[in-house]
């Protein structure tokens, strides 16, 4: 007789396909991933930087990368489901790579193939001397950990300004959740949310 699921298992296969940053050319992104205390990666890659890739020069005049992301992992608990974290850099008037937005989503809940537009945002200067200074020395705000994009801590002090829309697709993939009690909502429901079946 086979033994209960202890743990159950997110797959997620996909790509950053593209972004719309109609300022800017010459984009290049990094991701990674954010996630709760009962998760940890079985496969995969964590985190990655893209190749550097022009606009395209159609009408949308999107940035396109292409980029695969891969990875699984195991939990026992649906708190603090995985989110990736997107950082986009691209170079300032002074040639010096500078970031050109951060943007977060959750990994999909339900099995299936999902596309995602997320918006893109990046810190500014709280002053305009700050302002002045940094476009001055070519160093503009930026986090030291990305990270803190998918976290609520220390955010309500941040000033952000919207900036540009990025693409990602997912192939989403689980196993066991069942066996644990959980069951994810229609993949064609705009909220889809993890429920507990008591």
């Amino acid at each position: 007789m086979a033994s209960a699921a202890s743990v159950f298992l997110l797959n997620v296969t996909g790509q950053i396909e593209s972004a719309e940053f109609p300022e800017f050319d010459d984009l290049y992104c990094k991701y990674c991933f954010v996630y709760g205390h009962d998760w940890a990666p079985t496969s995969g890659v964590e985190e990655g930087i893209s190749q550097i890739a022009s606009r395209n020069r159609s009408i949308k005049k999107s940035v396109v990368w292409n980029f695969p992301i891969e990875i699984t992992f195991k939990s026992t608990n649906p708190f603090g489901w995985p989110q990736i974290v997107v950082s986009v850099y691209g170079p300032d008037v002074f040639g010096n790579d500078v970031v050109r937005g951060y943007g977060a989503v959750h990994l999909p809940f339900t099995p299936g193939r999902h596309k995602k537009t997320i918006p893109m945002f990046v810190p500014e200067s709280s002053s305009r001397l700050q302002k002045f200074t940094s476009w001055l020395t070519g160093r503009r705000p930026e986090f030291t950990d990305p990270k803190v994009v998918a976290q609520g801590d220390g955010r309500e002090v941040t000033r952000v300004r919207s900036q540009g829309f990025l693409t990602l697709s997912f192939n989403v993939a689980t196993k066991d959740l069942k066996k644990l009690g959980y069951t994810s909502s229609s993949s064609d429901l705009p909220n889809s949310e993890i429920t507990f079946n008591p």
